[in-house]
């Protein structure tokens, strides 16, 4: 088991995001989570992954210097893109409104990458996921938006929730990428990278 190959490593995962700690926890993984300042800017002309593979390095950069041997350092990133464009996260109702609506009665892709850091070497990986809005009304979205909370999330939204209940129609690979970490990869990446 995967426990059993990390127990002389220590797992740090670099995220503020509930949902991967609890990610991590039902994985039955022993980590700890340790969180650094960053301001997430990157290139405009970065392309859907190209964003979140940017950025997840971007925040492993900030741990530069400071990890020991047997650490393993996790960075993550998710990107909502639709028509050529990221839809970050919301900075208000409106905008929250906005992205939503745009999702409405349309495909679009989710992808997270992931940073696994070390001090030999880092790798990057990202998964994609597509996923089909039903038609939205407006009072529907902005029931979304007044009763839960869209703002820390990519696209304004989350699948977990009731807005991902009640309106996804479709999905098209890694439901728990979508929460926001491709939980299969990860497991897969952490045993390669133990074992070789």
């Amino acid at each position: 088991m995967l426990k059993e190959l990390l127990k002389d490593y220590t797992l740090i995962l670099a995220s503020g995001s509930p949902r991967r700690k609890q990610f991590f926890e039902e994985m039955d993984l022993d980590f700890e989570i340790r969180l650094k300042p960053i301001d997430e800017k990157y290139p405009l002309n970065l392309k859907g992954a190209e964003i979140s593979d940017y950025l997840c390095r971007l925040k492993a950069s900030t741990f530069e210097g400071t990890l020991k041997t047997q650490e393993i350092l996790i960075t993550s990133d998710t990107v909502v893109w639709h028509n050529q464009t990221s839809l970050a996260k919301a900075s208000n109702a409106s905008d929250a409104f906005k992205m939503i609506s745009q999702l409405s009665g349309d495909w679009h892709e989710v992808i997270t990458s992931v940073c696994f850091t070390t001090t030999k070497k880092q790798i990057v990986k990202n998964n994609s996921t597509e996923v089909k809005f039903k038609n939205l009304t407006p009072e529907e979205i902005q029931y979304y938006i007044d009763n839960f909370s869209p703002f820390d999330k990519a696209g304004a939204y989350g699948i977990q929730e009731w807005l991902g209940l009640i309106g996804i129609e479709e999905i098209r690979g890694s439901y728990t990428n979508v929460v926001g970490l491709p939980t299969k990869l990860v497991y897969d990446m952490l045993q390669n990278m133990v074992v070789n």
